[in-house]
């Protein structure tokens, strides 16, 4: 089976269809048609060296969506991922015992991620980014303030 490349278009959820550009929204649309791999297989050795060149290639391009999305305030789905990740990074702080992430093991962040999919640990998750939410709102309204009051100053 062939692996599809993934482009900068890929990384940014932007909806085409309302410009009134037909040749976009065909484009948007066949994009949309297109199948994404499954992206909850676990990596091998191999793949994910694959992976980070194929990044590293990409990196510019991500930086550019990076520095448009940022001017814009982020929608409520991507508030939902940020809490869900601020939950996930709570949870395995406390298996860990506030050891960093990036110090363990392949084997032990495996592990971890193991226990984290399991449904107690995903319905206490799902539970702590529910109630974190509003937290995530309300500092991306004031981070979009923030940097519109430097932007004023300069």
């Amino acid at each position: 089976m062939a692996k599809k490349i993934l482009g900068l278009k890929d990384f940014i959820a932007v909806d085409y269809t309302m410009t009134g550009d037909e040749q976009l929204a065909k484009k948007s649309k066949k994009r949309k048609n297109e199948e994404v791999e499954d992206t909850n297989e676990v990596l091998d050795i191999a793949q994910r060296r694959a992976r980070g060149r194929m990044m590293k290639r990409m990196k510019s391009k991500i930086a550019m969506g990076k520095r448009r999305a940022a001017r814009k305030v982020a929608s409520i789905d991507k508030l939902k991922v940020r809490a869900r990740r601020q939950a996930r990074n709570m949870m395995v702080k406390k298996i860990t015992k506030d050891i960093p992430k990036a110090d363990l093991s392949m084997a032990r962040k495996k592990e971890i991620e193991k226990r984290l999919e399991k449904p107690a640990f995903k319905n206490r998750i799902d539970r702590i980014a529910r109630k974190s939410l509003p937290k995530v709102r309300r500092a991306e309204i004031e981070k979009k303030r923030g940097s519109k009051n430097k932007e004023g100053n300069k």
